[in-house]
Protein backbone atom coordinates (compact mmCIF):
# COMPACT_ATOMS: atom_id res chain seq x y z
CA UNK A 1 0.00 0.00 0.00
CA UNK A 2 0.87 3.40 -1.13
CA UNK A 3 0.42 6.64 0.28
CA UNK A 4 0.54 9.73 -1.06
CA UNK A 5 -0.16 13.54 1.17
CA UNK A 6 -0.50 16.50 -1.30
CA UNK A 7 0.96 19.95 0.19
CA UNK A 8 1.43 22.99 -1.17
CA UNK A 9 -2.30 24.31 -2.36
CA UNK A 10 -3.50 27.77 -1.43
CA UNK A 11 -5.00 30.97 -2.55
CA UNK A 12 -2.83 33.31 -5.01
CA UNK A 13 -4.06 36.00 -7.76
CA UNK A 14 -3.88 35.42 -11.22
CA UNK A 15 0.11 35.28 -12.53
CA UNK A 16 1.22 34.07 -9.27
CA UNK A 17 2.29 30.56 -8.83
CA UNK A 18 2.43 27.16 -6.63
CA UNK A 19 4.82 24.67 -5.79
CA UNK A 20 2.74 21.73 -4.84
CA UNK A 21 4.63 18.69 -2.85
CA UNK A 22 3.61 15.00 -2.50
CA UNK A 23 5.18 12.90 -0.37
CA UNK A 24 5.39 9.49 -0.89
CA UNK A 25 5.34 6.54 1.58
CA UNK A 26 6.70 3.95 -0.74
CA UNK A 27 8.74 1.39 0.21
CA UNK A 28 10.74 2.27 -2.87
CA UNK A 29 9.57 5.41 -4.36
CA UNK A 30 11.63 4.89 -7.57
CA UNK A 31 9.52 1.94 -8.40
CA UNK A 32 6.67 4.16 -8.78
CA UNK A 33 5.50 6.34 -12.24
CA UNK A 34 3.76 9.70 -10.79
CA UNK A 35 0.83 11.87 -11.92
CA UNK A 36 -0.81 14.89 -11.22
CA UNK A 37 -4.24 15.64 -12.21
CA UNK A 38 -6.90 17.98 -10.71
CA UNK A 39 -10.41 18.55 -10.87
CA UNK A 40 -12.76 21.39 -10.83
CA UNK A 41 -15.97 21.91 -9.41
CA UNK A 42 -18.65 20.44 -11.36
CA UNK A 43 -15.88 18.92 -13.96
CA UNK A 44 -14.39 15.52 -14.25
CA UNK A 45 -10.94 15.00 -13.07
CA UNK A 46 -8.19 15.62 -15.94
CA UNK A 47 -5.02 14.90 -16.01
CA UNK A 48 -2.08 18.03 -15.51
CA UNK A 49 1.11 16.21 -15.92
CA UNK A 50 3.22 12.78 -15.32
CA UNK A 51 6.93 11.91 -14.86
CA UNK A 52 8.20 7.94 -15.13
CA UNK A 53 10.11 6.52 -13.01
CA UNK A 54 13.45 7.34 -13.47
CA UNK A 55 12.33 10.93 -14.38
CA UNK A 56 13.74 11.27 -17.94
CA UNK A 57 10.26 10.76 -19.45
CA UNK A 58 7.66 13.41 -18.69
CA UNK A 59 4.32 14.61 -19.99
CA UNK A 60 1.98 17.25 -19.85
CA UNK A 61 -1.53 18.41 -20.70
CA UNK A 62 -1.76 21.01 -23.31
CA UNK A 63 -2.50 23.82 -20.66
CA UNK A 64 0.02 22.53 -18.65
CA UNK A 65 2.84 23.41 -21.12
CA UNK A 66 5.15 26.11 -20.44
CA UNK A 67 3.42 27.17 -17.34
CA UNK A 68 3.66 23.69 -15.08
CA UNK A 69 6.80 21.77 -14.49
CA UNK A 70 6.58 18.05 -12.82
CA UNK A 71 9.90 16.73 -10.92
CA UNK A 72 10.70 14.07 -8.38
CA UNK A 73 13.63 13.51 -5.90
CA UNK A 74 13.81 9.68 -5.61
CA UNK A 75 15.66 9.91 -2.49
CA UNK A 76 12.92 12.47 -0.99
CA UNK A 77 10.21 9.78 -2.06
CA UNK A 78 8.55 13.32 -3.24
CA UNK A 79 7.13 14.64 -6.61
CA UNK A 80 6.44 18.40 -7.26
CA UNK A 81 4.24 20.23 -9.57
CA UNK A 82 5.47 23.80 -9.90
CA UNK A 83 2.44 26.09 -11.36
CA UNK A 84 3.48 29.44 -12.89
CA UNK A 85 1.46 32.31 -14.13
CA UNK A 86 -1.65 30.19 -13.09
CA UNK A 87 -5.16 31.31 -14.30
CA UNK A 88 -8.12 31.80 -12.65
CA UNK A 89 -9.43 28.54 -14.49
CA UNK A 90 -6.23 26.55 -12.90
CA UNK A 91 -8.75 26.71 -9.64
CA UNK A 92 -8.85 22.82 -8.94
CA UNK A 93 -8.20 20.45 -6.56
CA UNK A 94 -4.75 18.79 -7.09
CA UNK A 95 -4.16 15.16 -6.84
CA UNK A 96 -1.26 13.01 -6.69
CA UNK A 97 -1.26 9.36 -8.04
CA UNK A 98 1.05 6.99 -8.51
CA UNK A 99 1.71 3.37 -9.62
CA UNK A 100 4.22 0.68 -10.29
CA UNK A 101 5.51 -0.30 -13.29
CA UNK A 102 8.88 -2.17 -14.49
CA UNK A 103 9.38 -0.02 -17.07
CA UNK A 104 11.74 3.01 -16.07
CA UNK A 105 10.39 5.91 -18.60
CA UNK A 106 7.09 4.71 -18.54
CA UNK A 107 4.68 7.60 -17.83
CA UNK A 108 0.13 7.63 -18.55
CA UNK A 109 -1.81 10.27 -18.84
CA UNK A 110 -5.15 8.48 -18.13
CA UNK A 111 -6.28 8.30 -14.41
CA UNK A 112 -7.08 4.35 -14.74
CA UNK A 113 -3.80 3.90 -14.69
CA UNK A 114 -3.06 4.81 -11.49
CA UNK A 115 -3.68 2.68 -8.32
CA UNK A 116 -2.72 5.08 -5.67
CA UNK A 117 -4.10 8.79 -4.71
CA UNK A 118 -3.81 11.64 -2.80
CA UNK A 119 -6.55 13.26 -0.54
CA UNK A 120 -5.77 16.39 -2.81
CA UNK A 121 -4.95 19.86 -2.14
CA UNK A 122 -7.03 23.26 -3.08
CA UNK A 123 -5.40 25.70 -5.59
CA UNK A 124 -7.41 28.82 -5.76
CA UNK A 125 -6.54 32.00 -8.08
CA UNK A 126 -8.29 35.21 -7.81
CA UNK A 127 -8.65 37.24 -10.68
Amino acid sequence: QVQLVESGGGLVPAGGSLRLSCAASAHIFGNYFMGWFRQAPGKEREFVAAISRSGRNTDYADFAKGRFTISRDNAKATVFLQTNSLKPEDTAVYYCAANFDIRSDFVSIHSGEYRYWGQGTQVTVSS
